[in-house]
């Protein structure tokens, strides 16, 4: 298991931002690929970034494509997102995930550990 802990979800105004933050104990966090997952209500989990072990590579969803920046800090077993331009549809419980591999995928099956979830809400 990989404990992961998400925070800094809150409530916004659209066009604001927002930093996610996702905490591991895991001393191998810095061989693990991290991704943020989102799931609004009455729908599925979506892919919304990845980003490989040691921060070279970073993959996004076009719908954030531009306004959100996955970063990881393997020193604080850290992995964020900076979401900027926040949009009422970005509303959603924003999940961390990580995945054994060094480099992992967009679906949700990619990845082997998970957060609890924290609560982002744009308001218009």
């Amino acid at each position: 298991q990989v404990p992961l802990i998400e925070s800094g979800g809150g409530l916004v105004q659209a066009g604001g931002s927002l930093r996610l933050s996702c905490a591991a104990s895991e001393r191998t966090f810095s061989t693990y690929a991290m991704a943020w997952f989102r799931q609004a209500p009455g729908k599925e989990r979506e892919f919304v970034a990845t980003i490989n072990w040691n921060g070279a590579m970073t993959y996004y969803a076009d719908s954030v494509k531009g306004r959100f920046t996955i970063s990881r800090d393997n020193g604080r077993k850290t992995v964020y997102l900076q979401m900027n331009s926040l949009k009422p549809e970005d509303t959603a419980v924003y999940y961390c995930a990580a995945d054994s591999h060094g480099w992992s995928g967009t679906s949700h099956r990619d990845y082997e550990y998970w957060g609890q979830g924290t609560q982002v809400t744009v308001s218009s």
